[in-house]
């Protein structure tokens, strides 16, 4: 930490050296970071699945309002570092921190909304998720300590987007993983040796989020290479405002929509019993932990494609994109041959000895591996657009996965296959959503070459 790069030689970095070594540099602690974040959000899945299968149901219905809280933060956090990012590159440092303590407050904000909101509901939202009665006891211990979380949660999620787009992904890292690892190491304690239950894992995760709010903002105040935030630099206006929501609107929509889908997914399963939704929620947890180090490997690639595109070398953004689709791509086609083989042992680590859950999940989890190879493609291409500020196709992508496709697929096959059509949704958005991609992006590479051609770059 010591050797950390000045203001100028990160720019220097971010827009002139080569993508090859840039990008797996930035890349690899927002990979460690993802990975931890999803290895604590699977480890509370499989901790509170030894309980029973109703226990696991309840962290699948929980798991949809975790993914709106999370949904609001990213596009704050999102939408704040990618305008912040493009001021940098534009040499407008005052501006871009103004923008980032406006996104910090105002999450703060949202956050303190969420406690009181969900707190007064919080037994008509968990049936409004997909829970069933046996479920619901469960799911009510486990949301309250998510919600009453949710301000730390949803500001450790903006101060990692912020540090992330300013090219110091290390200090994010170190926020983001000590929670995580902390989550990890705490869940087996107050789940079972203080005999809490469900209830012990939420404040577990509440704990660890608390932990990660408070070295994240130590992190930015006291580290002389960062953006520092600062209340007096809290100066919202509706221009800012909408240009925060603009860039943040895929982030809305992805993260939006995965809880959508999470709902629906649980209310069409619910005719099927638990198992169904326990089994559905472990193949979700098991996917997001595949896709998450992609995503890591795309979040090393956005502030490359920020401050280029910011400095208009247009050239640089479109090889940086398909460096990181190659990699990307190759990591998960060998990533899926792997699981597709073993799927069966990977279901059973959650749920020992319930054939019923095992046989759902299972089924569910190999449809899914089959496109999984398609993921880098479609990551690359939400980000990219993302961090050009191309804010409407990035919305449009960051839906149509879970959400555009998703939704009114699972709707369809459910009612037409019953279970089978629920295990299969997923695979099927993933190919429309493949086709919608390339007809986007094919666009925004035409545009640009036209804004590469105007600026005279090479």
């Amino acid at each position: 930490m010591h050797n950390t790069p000045t203001q100028e030689q990160r720019y220097q970095m971010l827009t002139s050296q080569p993508v090859e070594k840039v990008i797996p540099k930035l890349a690899v602690p927002t990979i460690i970071s993802m990975m931890v974040s999803s290895i604590y959000n699977t480890a509370d899945t499989f901790f509170v699945s030894q309980l029973g299968t109703s226990a696991s149901g309840a962290v699948g219905i929980i798991f949809s309002a975790m993914a709106i809280i999370q949904a609001l933060a990213f596009m704050i956090g999102m939408g704040s570092g990618n305008y912040m990012a493009r001021c940098f590159g534009a040499g407008e440092r005052e501006k871009g921190e103004k923008i980032a303590s406006t996104g910090f407050f105002t999450g703060l904000i949202a956050g303190a909304f969420i406690v009181v909101i969900g707190l007064s509901n919080i037994e008509n939202i968990v049936m409004l998720l997909g829970s069933t009665e046996t479920i619901k006891p469960y799911a009510v211990d486990y949301a309250r300590y998510i919600f009453l979380a949710s301000p730390f949660m949803i500001g450790s999620f903006i101060m990692n987007n912020l540090l992330r787009l300013q090219g110091l992904a290390a200090y994010a890292m170190l926020g983001i993983a000590s929670g995580g690892i902390l989550n990890i190491a705490l869940d087996p304690i107050f789940i079972f040796g203080l005999h809490l239950g469900t209830a012990g894992a939420a404040i577990a995760t509440g704990i660890s989020q608390f932990i990660s709010f408070c070295i994240l903002l130590a992190q930015c105040n006291f580290r002389k290479a960062c953006v520092t935030i600062r209340f007096r630099n809290f100066a919202p206006s509706f221009s800012m405002y909408k240009s925060i929501i603009m860039g943040g609107l895929p982030s809305l929509g992805r993260q939006g929509m995965a809880s959508l889908a999470a709902v629906i997914l649980n209310v069409t399963a619910r005719p099927y019993g638990d198992a169904a939704i326990a089994a559905m929620a472990i193949v979700s947890r098991c996917s997001m932990l595949l896709n998450s180090a992609v995503i890591g490997f795309g979040q090393g690639f956005q502030p490359v494609c920020a401050f280029s595109f910011g400095a208009e070398k247009y050239s640089r953004v479109k090889k940086a994109f398909w460096f990181c689709v190659k990699v990307s791509s190759a990591f998960l086609l060998c990533i899926s041959l792997v699981i597709f083989l073993f799927s069966g042992h990977v279901i059973e680590l959650f749920r020992k000895g319930d054939p019923e859950v095992i046989a759902i999940g299972t089924l569910a989890l190999r449809l899914q591996i089959c496109t999984l190879p398609l993921g880098g493609f479609l990551a690359m291409s939400n980000m990219c657009t993302q961090s050009i500020g191309y804010g409407f196709r990035s919305t449009i992508l960051a839906m149509s996965r879970q959400g555009i496709f998703l939704i009114p697929i699972l709707l369809i096959t459910s009612e037409a296959f019953g279970l089978l059509g629920i295990q299969m949704a997923q695979p099927i958005a993933d190919l429309c959503t493949f086709g919608l991609t390339v007809f986007i992006m094919s666009g925004t590479f035409r545009e640009l070459k036209e804004l590469e051609a105007k600026a005279g770059t090479p």
